[in-house]
C-alpha cells in the first residue's frame, strides 16, 4: 500500500494506482472524459489535471500518472495532491474553453442533452463565457451502421470508441485519421461496424458525437420514467433499464452488475425495444373455418374447455417458450398436474438436459465472472460471440491478460479472441478425453479448467454423451474448482430446469407434443417449435409469431418489460424483471391468463395474486427467494455425469443461434433487427463470393 494526502486527507491505496483512483478513493471528485475504469488509459482530454506539492510547477493529469511516481517529502512524507488548488480550478477552466472552441453548442437539438458528460461539466467546472470568437471547425457526418448515429462535428476526440472496439467488443474498425484540428475518428471506407456489442459506444460518448439512431428525436431523458429489469434476449441475464414514456418502452440501457455483464450489454437487448410495439397481440382470437376472429375472454375459455374436457389427460401437451418467466411455468405445471396431463416440456431445441441428472448439470457452475479465474478454456459446440456476447467479451478479456489457452470444439468462427481450433465434430471430443490432442495436456494440468458446453451441442440425440465427456474434462486441480459450465441459448431454459418442467412418467418430449403427440397442446410463448395438423393449439404469447399463426385459440399475454417475473440466468442467479409498461389492449399478464383459464377448466389455480404464487412458488423451489444469488449446485452430480459412458455419434457440432438478430418473436418483430440481420447475410454474401 501507498499513503498520500489529498486535500488533507490521508489516504492508503495500492501501489498500481493513478493519481485519480487515489483522489476517489479519499472522496475527491475528478472530472474527465478520456479516462475510463475499463479501456485502457489514453491521457488526451486533460480534463483530470491536479497539482502535486513537490512535483513538476505545472498540472499533473491524474489518470496517466501512478501513485507510485510521486515524489517524498523532504522528510519522508507521504506525497500530497491538491484537486481545488487555483492552479487546478484555472486549468480545468483553460481546458474546458478549448474543449468548447469548436463544439457546436447545439445542446437544445442534441439527443444528448440532459446527461451529457460535456454540459455538466461546463456547468461545474468551466466559465461563463469564452475568449474565442473564430469559426468553428466542421466535420462530416460519418456512417457507421444502422445503429449508432454519428454527429462529429461534437466530437472531442477523447477516443473512448476506439478503445472500446479494439479492446473490449475486439472488432478494431474504428480508429482516428488526420492529426491535430484535421482529426477525425471514423470507421475504414465508411463501412457498417460488425460488432454485435458496438452500442455501447453511445453509452461511452461523453458529447453527443455518438447517439443512437432509432432514438433519435424520439424522447428527452426527463420524460421517461426509468425501471430496473433484466434483459431476456439471451441466457445471461445482463442488468438493464427500461425507459418507458406512458405505455410505451423509448429505449433500453445497460446497469451496472459486476458478476453478470459488467457495464455492457448486447445490440439486440438494447435496440429490440421497437419490436415490443409491433405485431402484438392485443385481443383473444379464436379459429373458425380456418381463420381467426376476434373473440372475448369468456368465449376463447370457453372453447378452450371444450377441447379439454373431451380429452383424455396423457393426450393434453404444454411446450414452454424461451421467454417465460418461472412465475406462469410454475403456473402452467401446475395447472397440468391439476388435468392429469404428464407432457409437458420446456425444451423446444430438444435439448438433453434434465434435472434428474442433478443442478450441476445444467448451469455455467463456476459462474460468469469466474472466468477471470480460468487457465484453460474449451469452447464445445458453441459460438458465444452470437450466444452471449456480452459473455464472450469476458472471455476476450481474459484471453487480453494472457496465461490462458482457449480451444474450440465445433463450428470455426471468428470469436474476437485466440482460439485452437481443435476440431468440428464429436471425434475431437473423443480425442481430448482419449488423450490424444495436445490441448488434453492443456486441460489436465490447468488448476482451473473452464469448458463451456453450447446449447446447440446438447440439442442432438448424442446430447447427454456430449454433455458427460465435457464434465469429465472439466476436473481441474483445484478441488473446490467445478468447470462444467452449460451456456443455455434462452433465458427461460434455467428456472425451467429448476422447476422441473420435463415430461413426468410416461410423458411426451416437446418433440413428440409437436409431431402428433398430444390432441389438445398449449404453447406458452413457444415460437421455435412446428406444432404438426391435427392438434388443437391454445397460445398464450405476446407477439404474432410463429405459434400464434398456427394457434387455434389465442391468449394475449405480457412480453418481459409488462410484468414482474422472476428469471434465472445461465449460472442460477435469481433475478427479478420489474415492470416497466402495461399490456396492450385486452392482453394480461401469463400467470393471471393461466389462473382464469383453470377455474374455467374446473381445475382452480389456489393463488390470486402474485405474491400469492410466488410464496406456492418458494414453498416448491426455496432457492428461488434469494434474489441475485446463486444457490450451490453439488459438484457430486457433475461427478456421476462424467462417470457416465459416453457413445459420441460423430456429427459435425451446429451452433445454436444461426441468426444472432432474429432468435426469438420479439426480435423479428423488430425493424431495426431486420435490417441488422438483412446487413449481416449480405456482408456474409459478398465475403463468400
Amino acid at each position: 500500500m501507498t499513503k498520500l494526502i489529498v486535500d488533507g486527507a490521508e489516504v492508503d491505496v495500492p501501489a498500481d494506482y493513478t493519481i485519480l483512483q487515489a483522489c476517489e478513493a479519499a472522496g475527491a471528485e475528478i472530472p474527465r472524459f478520456c479516462y475510463h475504469e475499463r479501456l485502457s488509459i489514453a491521457g488526451n482530454c486533460r480534463m483530470c489535471l491536479v497539482e502535486v506539492k513537490g512535483g513538476p510547477p505545472k498540472p499533473v493529469a491524474s489518470c496517466a500518472m501512478g501513485v507510485k511516481d510521486l515524489r517524498p517529502g523532504p522528510e519522508g512524507q507521504p506525497p500530497v495532491v491538491f484537486t481545488k488548488s487555483p492552479m487546478v480550478k484555472k486549468a480545468r477552466e483553460g481546458v474546458m474553453q478549448f474543449l468548447l472552441i469548436n463544439h457546436p453548442l447545439d445542446c437544445p437539438i442534441c439527443d444528448q442533452g440532459g446527461e451529457c458528460d460535456l454540459q455538466d461539466q461546463a456547468m461545474a467546472y468551466g466559465v461563463s463565457g469564452s475568449r474565442y470568437a473564430e469559426n468553428k471547425r466542421a466535420v462530416e457526418d460519418k456512417y457507421i451502421g444502422p445503429l449508432v448515429k454519428t454527429i462529429m462535428t461534437r466530437c472531442i476526440h477523447c477516443t473512448r470508441c476506439v478503445r472500446f472496439v479494439a479492446e473490449v467488443a475486439g472488432t478494431p474498425e474504428i480508429g482516428a485519421i488526420g492529426r491535430g484540428e484535421d482529426m477525425e475518428i471514423t470507421t475504414y471506407l465508411e463501412h457498417a461496424m460488425t460488432s454485435e456489442m458496438q452500442g455501447n459506444v453511445i453509452d461511452l460518448c461523453p458529447v453527443g458525437a455518438l447517439t443512437s439512431r432509432p432514438y433519435a428525436f424520439q424522447a428527452r431523458s426527463w420524460e421517461l420514467s426509468k425501471t430496473e429489469s433484466v434483459d431476456v434476449m439471451d441466457a445471461l441475464g445482463s442488468a438493464i433499464r427500461v425507459d418507458a414514456r406512458g405505455r410505451e418502452v423509448m429505449r433500453i440501457l445497460p446497469r451496472i452488475n459486476e458478476d453478470v455483464n459488467e457495464e455492457w450489454i448486447s445490440d439486440k437487448t438494447r435496440f429490440v425495444w421497437d419490436g415490443l410495439k409491433t405485431q402484438r397481440l392485443d385481443r383473444p382470437y379464436v379459429r373458425e373455418n380456418g381463420r381467426l376472429r376476434a373473440a372475448s375472454w369468456p368465449e376463447a375459455f370457453a372453447a378452450v374447455a371444450k377441447k379439454v374436457g373431451a380429452a383424455s389427460p396423457e393426450k393434453i401437451g404444454a411446450i414452454v417458450g424461451d421467454l417465460a418467466a418461472a412465475e406462469e411455468m410454475f403456473a402452467l405445471k401446475d395447472l397440468m398436474g391439476r388435468l392429469g396431463a404428464a407432457s409437458i416440456d420446456a425444451r423446444q431445441d430438444g435439448s438433453a438436459l434434465d434435472p434428474r441428472h442433478g443442478r450441476a448439470s445444467y448451469l455455467f457452475n463456476p459462474g460468469i465472472s469466474a472466468i477471470d479465474e480460468a487457465d484453460a478454456i474449451l469452447l464445445v459446440g458453441t459460438n458465444p460471440r452470437h450466444e452471449a456476447p456480452v459473455l464472450n467479451a469476458r472471455i476476450r478479456k481474459r484471453w487480453r491478460t494472457g496465461g490462458v489457452k482457449i480451444g474450440l470444439v465445433g463450428e470455426r468462427s471468428d470469436l474476437t479472441y485466440g482460439a485452437e481450433h481443435i476440431g468440428a465434430g464429436t471425434d475431437s471430443l473423443t480425442e481430448l478425453v482419449e488423450g490424444k490432442h495436445s490441448f488434453a495436456k492443456v486441460l489436465s494440468g490447468a488448476a482451473k479448467p473452464l469448458v463451456i458446453v453450447g446449447a446447440g451441442a446438447l440439442a442432438r440425440a448424442d446430447g447427454l454423451s456430449v454433455l458427460a465427456a465435457a464434465a469429465g474434462l472439466a476436473k481441474g486441480t483445484d478441488a473446490g474448482w467445478n468447470g462444467l459450465a452449460v451456456l443455455h441459448a434462452a433465458a427461460s431454459r434455467a428456472a425451467a430446469l429448476d422447476l422441473g418442467l420435463t415430461p413426468g412418467e410416461g410423458g411426451k418430449t416437446a418433440a413428440e407434443i409437436a409431431a402428433g403427440g398430444a390432441d389438445v397442446v398449449f404453447l406458452l410463448g413457444a415460437d421455435e417449435i412446428d406444432v404438426a395438423p391435427g392438434a388443437f393449439v391454445v397460445y398464450i404469447g405476446s407477439h404474432g409469431d410463429r405459434g400464434a399463426h398456427r394457434a387455434d385459440v389465442i391468449l394475449p399475454g405480457a412480453a418481459y418489460t409488462e410484468k414482474s417475473g422472476l428469471f434465472v440466468n445461465t449460472e442460477g442467479r435469481v433475478q427479478m424483471a420489474n415492470r416497466a409498461t402495461f399490456p396492450p389492449g385486452e392482453a394480461r399478464e401469463d400467470w393471471a391468463i393461466l389462473r382464469a383459464l383453470s377455474a374455467q377448466l374446473g381445475q382452480t389455480l389456489p393463488y390470486d395474486s402474485l405474491a400469492q404464487l410466488r410464496a406456492a412458488m418458494f414453498k416448491a423451489a426455496p432457492h428461488f427467494a434469494a434474489l441475485d444469488e446463486v444457490a450451490p449446485a453439488g459438484a457430486l452430480d457433475v461427478d456421476a455425469l462424467s462417470s457416465g459412458a459416453a457413445r459420441l455419434s460423430g456429427e459435425a457440432f451446429v451452433g445454436a443461434v444461426p441468426d444472432f438478430y432474429l432468435t426469438n418473436p420479439i426480435a423479428r418483430a423488430s425493424a431495426v433487427m431486420a435490417e441488422m440481420s438483412a446487413l449481416r447475410s449480405g456482408a456474409a454474401r459478398e465475403a463468400a463470393e
